[in-house]
């Protein structure tokens, strides 16, 4: 492959992931009336890795754990989001988001595009101190955003405390401690009314 070559599939790449700007998520954002979307999430999981990398259970490199971050949900591009909740999505979400990374990791030179689809394979399977601290980081945010609209989003879809407890029993893998302030949320949530 030539350095043309080269450059040409990155920059096809990176116009590619514009699109998560257009992939809405279930999640609100905190200070206006929308959904927040893929590149936001992305975006702020980097700044919950920056600031709370010190209750990592594990030491963590924490460039590895920033790119988890940001290339985690790609794969939304072609599969879209699945809402945490949604059974029935769930049940198909694998295998569409395997679909979709052999096409949208694809798309770079083979040594890059096998690197980040690696990265995005230990954060699904959470084989890493990395992959478990970015996936505890994951799944903390929208919680976070949930509790401060006030459960505006679980409220919609009828959401149990049970669901939510249950999606964050990972985040004890990554950080003991948001597991802790989860379980906090959680049970604040549902003293007032806005988990079932």
């Amino acid at each position: 492959m030539n350095d043309s070559q080269r450059f040409s599939e990155q920059i096809a790449f990176l116009l590619e992931m514009d699109k998560m700007k257009n992939i809405y998520r279930q999640t609100r954002v905190l200070h206006e009336d929308r959904a927040e979307n893929d590149a936001e999430h992305a975006w702020h999981l980097a700044m919950l890795a920056i600031v709370l990398r010190e209750y990592a259970n594990e030491p963590v490199d924490l460039t590895t754990v920033l790119e988890t971050v940001l290339i985690h949900d790609i794969v939304e591009i072609d599969a879209g989001d699945t809402y945490a909740y949604d059974e029935a999505g769930n049940a198909t979400k694998a295998e569409r988001e395997q679909k979709a990374a052999e096409r949208l990791y694809g798309l770079l030179p083979p040594e890059q595009g096998e690197r980040l689809k690696r990265l995005w394979e230990e954060f699904e399977a959470q084989s890493t101190p990395e992959a478990r601290f970015a996936n505890a980081l994951d799944r903390i945010q929208p919680l976070m955003l949930n509790f401060n609209k006030q459960g505006e989003a679980w409220r919609a879809h009828g959401t149990r405390r049970e669901q939510v407890m249950g999606r964050m029993q990972p985040v004890f893998a990554g950080s003991e401690t948001l597991g802790s302030f989860a379980v906090s949320l959680i049970e604040q949530a549902a003293e007032a009314g806005w988990l079932k």
